[in-house]
């Protein structure tokens, strides 16, 4: 045992170190403007540690019930302030650790299996082949830690919560399987120890980290079904019993959770969309999450929920019944096929459609949790299937194999420095998305930086385009801020009378003393004195920078 456990170490150790070299291109990525600007950069909450900070991140906040993200964003402030390496330092190092804790999973979940580990079925003769099972365990580790989808959740600042709940949530699964092992090899049906009251207190943090681990008591269940072996009939009350501490810290902070979003208008209301709508951009993004985890090309940092439902939602929801109803099916003879399925699905539940948050149809980052056991069980089956085809005495096929095998992380580590670089910077950002989807939104936000970073003709043009989307079909409430953004850049380039009609656009639909402020500066340019004075003083010393604002007078 003194051995296994110092190989899987090693094992874990190399995974984390891996992860880490293909991560670090993302320390020269900088802040973007896709909510680093509202949770970091203008975040004046986390620039103090002391207690009115934990008094905000407990009882305040902005949407979210995040505490302990927001106690770590205070701490990378302390040390870097607003130097963007040292934020995403702190995510890549949390994400090596997520790697190894992967790795330690697969062990105790595969570690039972007697075709994973001895015998003739499987991986095979440790003798023969000592180096199969450590193996597998760092491909377990590296098919999850470098894969292409893991990209948002590192790269992007404001993700911060999806890596640090990753780090409470999987030491909650890994002290759990401790938890049962333990007291399974001792012969003992204690509900309490000391591996279980850590797995409750991580799970307790986790959830103070990001709420989305409110589903994990029920893949501790599944876990308990297989490959645990413990719903059995004489066990299943114990079993139950001990998810009742789980099952109420997640009523607790799912229902705060939603009662937060319906306050705040977050959750699309019933009336905009029907139970049976949900249900098919539920099925929609479950396959969509299947597809990309398998094929992981056109991931995006935006995918917008189109309106109308298009019939290929309907198609790919029927395709994720089909998929359910066959693995269900495969359970008879092959437990670990629907214990797997399922194990993907549950973590999803909190951001599919049937609790629809914003205008997103999916997103890389949620499959942050859910792809853990299903890369578990590919590394898995790669080396069952490894092991019969290199079953023989030649060294070829075995070569030819292992280089196969050794290709995919290669592949998917190629595959997360190009999509590293989307995460660059607000203009590789958005101009990725429009380059698949050309919204008002990424036309606006490019515009955005653009106008901060001074170039001021590609800022006009994209304000252009996002104000001729807007106007053209989806037309917002907030629209005036496009205008206000074209005639900033308008203004900067020395084209002041298109500055003045944009700002008397945004003025008329939205009068804020700072639109008088730049109107004034660019009469003011055209040598209208005595306008440019009464713009002044309508402005009533407002003065500063364009920023975006919301509709009710002065929230931004």
């Amino acid at each position: 045992m003194r051995i296994a456990n110092k190989t899987t170490f090693i094992a874990a150790l190399t995974a984390a170190t891996i992860c880490l070299i293909v991560y670090l291109r993302a320390l020269s990525c900088d802040f973007v403007n896709f909510d680093d600007q509202e949770f970091i950069v203008g975040n004046s909450a986390i620039r103090h540690l002391d207690g009115n900070l934990l008094v905000w991140a407990f009882t305040k906040g902005l949407d979210i019930w995040i505490p302990l993200t927001w106690l770590s964003f205070a701490v990378d402030y302390h040390f870097w302030q607003l130097n963007p390496m040292g934020y995403h330092l702190t995510n890549i190092l949390l994400h090596a650790v997520n790697t190894a804790v992967v790795v330690l999973i697969a062990d105790r979940l595969l570690r039972r299996e007697p075709g994973l580990t001895s015998g003739t079925e499987g991986i095979g003769d440790q003798q023969r082949h000592p180096y199969c099972y450590p193996a597998m365990l760092l491909l377990a580790g590296l098919l999850w830690g470098i894969h292409p989808l893991r990209v948002e959740s590192v790269a992007w600042a404001t993700e911060r919560k999806d890596v640090l709940n990753g780090v409470f949530s999987l030491s909650t699964i890994l002290f759990y399987l401790r938890h049962t092992q333990q007291t399974e090899a001792a012969g003992s049906r204690a509900i309490v120890t000391r591996d279980y009251l850590l797995s409750l207190t991580l799970f307790l943090l986790s959830l103070m980290a990001k709420p989305v681990s409110v589903v994990i008591p029920a893949m501790l269940l599944v876990a308990d079904w297989y490959p645990l072996g413990r719903l059995r009939k004489e066990n299943l009350r114990l079993v139950l019993v001990e998810k009742i501490p789980y099952v109420v810290l997640s009523a607790t902070v799912a229902g705060a959770t939603i009662f937060l979003a319906a306050h705040k208008h977050i959750l699309a209301s019933a009336s905009s969309l029907s139970i049976g709508q949900r249900f098919i951009i539920s099925g929609n993004a479950v396959f969509e999450y299947c597809r990309l985890l398998l094929y992981p090309a056109g991931i995006l940092p935006l995918h917008i929920l189109p309106f109308p439902i298009p019939p290929a939602f309907a198609v790919k929801t029927a395709a994720v019944a089909l998929i359910t109803c066959c693995c269900i099916y495969a359970g008879k003879k092959y437990r670990f096929v629907p214990a797997t399925w399922f194990s993907f699905v549950i973590p999803l539940l909190p951001v599919l459609g049937l609790l629809q948050n914003g205008s997103q149809a999916f997103a890389a980052r949620y499959s942050y949790l859910p792809s853990v056991v299903p890369c578990i069980v590919a590394a898995a089956l790669i080396a069952v299937a490894y092991r019969k085809l290199v079953g023989g005495e030649k060294r070829y096929p075995r070569f030819l194999a292992a280089a196969l095998i050794v290709a995919l992380p290669l592949f998917y580590a190629g595959m997360t420095q190009r999509h590293i670089n989307i995460w660059n910077n607000s203009g590789a950002l958005w101009t990725r998305v429009i380059d698949y989807q050309p919204l008002g939104r990424a036309y606006k936000s490019r515009g955005a930086y653009y106008l901060a970073n001074g170039d001021y003709p590609a800022a006009i043009r994209d304000f252009t385009a996002a104000i001729d989307i807007a106007v053209g079909y989806e037309m917002r409430e907030e629209t005036f801020n496009l205008f206000a953004g074209r005639g900033a850049a308008y203004g900067n380039e020395g084209q002041h009378e298109n500055a003045v009609k944009d700002f008397s656009t945004a003025i008329e639909l939205y009068p804020h003393p700072l639109y008088y402020y730049h109107r004034g500066l660019s009469l003011q340019a055209l040598g209208k004195e005595n306008e440019a004075a009464r713009d002044f003083e309508r402005a009533g010393g407002e003065e500063g920078p364009i920023v975006w604002f919301k509709m009710k007078y002065g929230e931004n």
